[in-house]
């Protein structure tokens, strides 16, 4: 079994999921925040960066062969939350989230962003960074590659 499940309690452990979940493909839907459990959920396809391997050579003939999986992110102990840059009533719409960011304002507390191509962002309030990434699904493949030169 090869999911991936990561904990993260503190800034240097979201930034270990923060490169996981770059370049994961999130629909709008799929950002649920749950004010009763003080909960914000985010489903996404994540690009499965960690099994990347450059290919030997190149060949007219050979085709990349890379990976997306579904994968769940979750925070806990969010007070409040806030959108950027997107319509919520547009369930449809996809974002392609590039980073996950910790701010502290009085320790623990802070705030989490979600940075999405484009300039779109979620911000969540937290008591404490409390977050899990876990792939709950197979993976598939995918020719496609995500591309940052600029």
């Amino acid at each position: 079994m090869d999911q991936l499940r990561l904990l993260a309690v503190d800034a240097e452990d979201l930034a270990i999921v923060s490169a996981h979940c770059q370049d994961a493909v999130v629909r709008v839907e799929e950002l649920i925040y749950r004010p009763g459990e003080r909960r914000f959920v985010v489903e996404m396809n994540r690009f499965v960066w960690e099994k990347l391997v450059p290919p030997k050579r190149f060949s007219l003939f050979s085709r990349p062969n890379y990976e997306r999986r579904r994968a769940v992110l979750h925070f806990d102990r969010v007070t409040a939350a806030s959108r950027f840059g997107f319509d919520r009533l547009a369930p449809d719409d996809v974002l392609v989230l590039l980073a996950v960011r910790f701010a502290e304002a009085d320790a623990p507390s802070g705030t989490v962003e979600l940075v999405f191509a484009g300039g779109s962002a979620i911000r969540l309030e937290v008591e404490v960074v409390e977050a899990q990434l876990a792939d709950v699904g197979g993976a598939w493949a995918t020719m496609a590659r995500p591309n940052h030169r600029a």
